[in-house]
């Protein structure tokens, strides 16, 4: 290393023989982990470890004047006590706005704990590298420094990142800026009209319909100050879209004073009428979303708020899914152009298991959207808990953000100023490290947990002080006009003003903010009379032709040399060849890729996700194949040809509430695009049962917001025991009403391929649920020929397939899925030609027309069964008894054959499984 390499440090004071403690305190944590310090001082130590150096003596202004305290010692214990503050600072900020949280002493951050004391305060120091200020300061003036840093309004809690250029980063940013800067005088006037329209709502809401539910922000209203500087500040850096996702707290202020949503279409929501463009149920006021154009300094900026049930924190994921979505819909994919905000309440962050499966996708493949600012309204008791520690078992809310290093800043909600740097921060940590950050807005809330509810029967003291306690627009109208920013009439003024734009109805941003361009509701809704058209631009693509299909099912299955495929896995893709060119049938796992290569080549984008999804959990799909000599990758649904629709295959993490919302919030995002969720057994589906219950099966009724979701969900009784049999067909079919999804329970092969094609080229999209089987999947009946998928349609009811004599036919039987081929097998073992099995294949939208057609070629029968494997209790029978006594012909009776009705899904013992299963059948079978 030539000299010239070091002269930097050379000329400066760092090498200096007093700083050498220092030095080797820095060098041993180097040796440890090269980087667990500094870059600069990574790479000194690194070009010092591989060369001589010839050190020149320092220059005579490097010495004495800044060392005369045992400086080798004490700049020690200054570099500790500095450190301890990084670490405990937060402990002692001034959050609380109505100082009713009592301090705790921290002995870490006392001077005494390092051994020094009052005799160091005019001591002075080298702390140039700690960067609070100037090269060389008093003890005096380091401890304000970090007092005002550390313990003021901001909190902060940064030390626990394991990235020390992450660390280092947000130590500069704390540690240089300057307030003063930031906020000059006409910035400061803007935080004000926002802060007195924040207000305003509330109290002309308040005023107009008291007693009404509206969840108010007050207390908490820096929330709209925060949101409209992160919207500016983001625009500035290329932001073009922003994303939302809050609960009922503070969301119809949000509405009006950041989205510019119009006073006059919120009261018309009061009055509790329909607005005109809804149709189906709708929902309150505090649940539904909104989007709007507004312009910003940097441009124009889409936002969307996204609709949201009264189930905390399951909107997290589906922000994160629609953010994703947009993300893969931009060329670049660059994330810094989407924003995604997410607001929460103190206790539901901390208190919901999906927030923790939120925050474990943050980082991860096929669901990483480059960072989420996380907004906490913390107003420090929850919904109505009396008592906060019964909220939580950690110290903060916000805790949880530790398991993903995420930075956490607490700030308090009555210093605007402080909200609005802290924010500042956050975006550009976000932008810059592509990781989520956490705001702690620590707040109050001024009313109960809604407007009808008393606070002071279990918070008679924080409420007592709440009645007492100044707004914030008062704490900083003061301020400002202490610094002489305004005059004494402005605040008055500023209030008449909102006030004014209030009763004019329209848009009510303060006049010196960018204006609002509303666009309409977040999205509406279709005629249900859509439902199963095709759009007319793919009409002539619905069908392909035999050989353009083969031609298809050679490329995707002809796997290059070059990848070397596991044996059983080579096995699988010379069968899928064999099935390409016409000598073997085709079973499940080639239909379904087959599939997707139809739509790949149509243009059409496809994403599957789910655990094991690639391989699939029965081994059965193979859409990845990993090399065995490298451990690289091969997926050949990518490599079909130029121009192709997009195909990815995302393993999940083993999570089923976050994962399955995430992928809602994707397939709602981009409708012409194939979204598949597989869970690993239908049965664990249920760990998303809110998902289910609040998005999927109901979004449209409330919201007007059309989703075309796919779920797999394994299904079929096969002796694994009650964890590992049911999807719980009966809970989806009770959900179903209004056309509002398709429910399935596919027999072969050619109807997945026709189904799938089918639900992508619909003009109207909306959630299908196939029933998917375990065991047919290499069942030798189950299977269908190129023939079959070239040439066929998907059809809701299949008649029975074998040559019967109509005539002599005494008894029907209706079924669903796997327990089709079992009664096959056995009528067919025992030779009775006097049954026909038909098979519904299509259990929602339910069949009434493709069945009636069907069963007018039985007039003369009148014994009908409907078999199933499901307990009596569950499966399609009780759904759907209704249904088919409404067209069979009069006087008959549907008669079940099934499992007795049980509490479990299925048995534990296989010996009992095979009884219950040969004992349904022959009772089917037995006239």
């Amino acid at each position: 290393m030539q000299n010239s390499d070091i002269k930097p440090w050379l000329d400066s004071s760092w090498l200096a023989s007093a700083n050498q403690a220092y030095i080797e305190y820095i060098y041993e944590d180097f040796l440890k982990d090269p980087h667990s310090v500094p870059t600069d001082w990574r790479m000194l130590f690194r070009k010092i470890s591989h060369s001589i150096v010839t050190q020149k003596p320092l220059d005579s202004n490097t010495s004495d004047d800044v060392y005369h305290s045992n400086a080798s010692d004490n700049t020690m214990k200054v570099v500790n006590l500095i450190n301890a503050f990084r670490f405990f600072g937060h402990q002692q900020a001034c959050l609380d706005p109505l100082r009713l949280q009592e301090k705790k002493t921290i002995a870490e951050l006392s001077m005494e704990c390092y051994g020094l004391n009052s005799n160091n305060l005019q001591d002075t120091f080298n702390i140039d590298s700690w960067a609070i200020g100037k090269k060389a300061m008093t003890l005096s003036k380091i401890r304000s420094k970090l007092q005002s840093i550390y313990c003021g309004s901001i909190g902060a809690e940064y030390m626990h990142l394991t990235s020390p250029d992450e660390k280092q980063w947000i130590q500069h940013a704390l540690e240089c800026e300057t307030p003063e800067v930031l906020f000059p005088v006409e910035k400061k006037k803007e935080f004000l009209k926002i802060l007195t329209a924040a207000e305003g709502l509330e109290r002309y809401l308040g005023s107009k319909f008291p007693g009404s539910k509206r969840f108010s922000l007050e207390g908490g209203d820096a929330l709209i100050l925060m949101l409209n500087e992160m919207i500016r500040h983001s625009s500035m850096h290329r932001t073009h879209q922003v994303m939302i996702g809050m609960a009922h707290r503070g969301r119809l202020n949000v509405l009006v004073n950041v989205f510019g949503k119009k006073i006059e279409e919120l009261l018309h929501e009061f009055s509790g009428q329909r607005p005109v463009h809804m149709v189906g149920s709708g929902d309150v006021k505090y649940h539904l979303g909104f989007s709007s154009d507004i312009n910003t300094e940097g441009g124009i900026v889409h936002l969307v708020l996204a609709h949201n049930p009264s189930h905390l924190e399951i909107v997290n994921p589906v922000i994160m899914g629609a953010t994703r979505a947009r993300i893969d819909c931009l060329p670049e994919k660059n994330s810094n152009q989407i924003l995604p905000i997410t607001i929460h309440g103190d206790a539901a962050i901390i208190g919901q298991g999906v927030m923790q499966e939120t925050l474990n996708l943050s980082k991860v493949r096929g669901y990483e959207v480059g960072g989420t600012i996380r907004i906490v309204i913390n107003n420090q008791i929850g919904f109505t808990t009396s008592n906060p520690k019964d909220s939580r078992s950690t110290q903060y809310c916000t805790d949880i953000a530790k398991m993903i290093m995420a930075p956490i800043f607490h700030v308090t909600a009555d210093d605007p100023e402080a909200v609005a740097l802290i924010t500042y921060l956050a975006l550009d940590f976000r932008r810059i490290f592509k990781k989520d950050v956490f705001i702690d807005l620590v707040c109050y809330r001024r009313h109960g947990h809604n407007e009808a509810d008393e606070p002071h029967v279990t918070q008679p003291l924080m409420y007592q002080t709440i009645q007492k306690h100044p707004t914030v627009r008062e704490i900083y109208a003061k301020q400002l006009q202490l610094e002489a920013v305004i005059n004494k009439e402005d605040p008055t003024e500023m209030i008449q003003l909102y006030r004014d734009a209030l009763d004019a109805g329209g848009c009510v941003t303060p006049s010196s903010y960018p204006v609002w361009y509303p666009i309409g509701p977040y999205s509406c809704t279709e005629s249900l009379s859509c439902l199963n058209r095709v759009d007319s631009k793919f009409t002539d693509q619905l069908h392909i032709e035999l050989r353009d299909l083969q031609t298809l099912a050679l490329h995707i299955n002809n796997i290059p040399d070059t990848v070397a495929m596991q044996s059983r896995v080579k096995k699988i893709y010379h069968d899928r060849y064999q099935m390409a060119i016409g000598k073997k049938l085709f079973d499940w796992g080639a239909a379904e890729t087959l599939a997707y290569a139809t739509l790949l080549s149509q243009g059409i984008s496809c994403r599957l996700s789910g655990e094991d999804i690639g391989r699939g959990t029965f081994f059965h799909r193979h859409a990845v194949i990993y090399n065995q000599k490298d451990g690289s990758s091969y997926i050949p649904l990518q490599n079909i040809k130029n121009n192709q629709g997009a195909f990815s295959v995302w393993d999940s993490v083993l999570s089923e509430e976050a994962v399955l919302a995430f992928e809602y919030g994707y397939a709602m995002t981009v409708p012409k695009k194939l979204t598949i969720w597989e869970a690993q057994f239908g049965d664990f589906a249920n760990g998303a049962q809110i998902v289910i219950d609040q998005f999927i099966s109901t979004s449209e009724q409330k919201w007007g917001c059309l989703c075309g979701l796919v779920m797999f969900l394994p299904h079929g009784y096969e002796g694994q025991g009650p964890e590992h049999s049911s999807a719980r067909i009966e809970r989806y079919l009770q959900l179903c009403a209004e056309q509002n999804m398709q429910i399935c329970m596919l027999s072969t092969p050619a109807q997945l391929y026709h189904i799938l094609r089918y639900h992508t080229l619909q003009v109207t999209r909306r959630p299908l649920v196939i029933m998917s089987p375990k065991s047919l999947l290499r069942h030798p009946q189950a299977v269908s020929s190129l023939n079959d998928l070239s040439n066929g349609k998907f059809q809701a009811v299949i008649d029975e397939i074998d040559v019967l004599c109509l005539k002599s036919i005494q008894r029907i039987i209706l079924c669903s899925g796997k327990v089709y081929y079992d009664l096959l097998t056995q009528r067919r073992k025992n030779n009775q030609k006097n049954i026909a099995i038909i098979r519904i294949e299509q259990l929602y939208p339910f069949p009434y027309i493709e069945l009636k057609k069907i069963l007018k070629l039985y007039t003369h029968v009148y014994d009908f069964v409907w078999c199933q494997e499901e307990p009596l209790n569950q499966g399609a029978w009780y759904i759907n008894y209704n249904a088919y006594q409404s067209i069979l012909p009069a006087g008959t009776v549907l008669r079940y054959s099934g499992r007795p009705a049980s509490a479990a899904p299925a048995v534990g013992y296989s010996y009992i499984h095979r009884q219950q299963q040969d004992k349904l059948i022959n009772d089917a079978l037995t006239i």
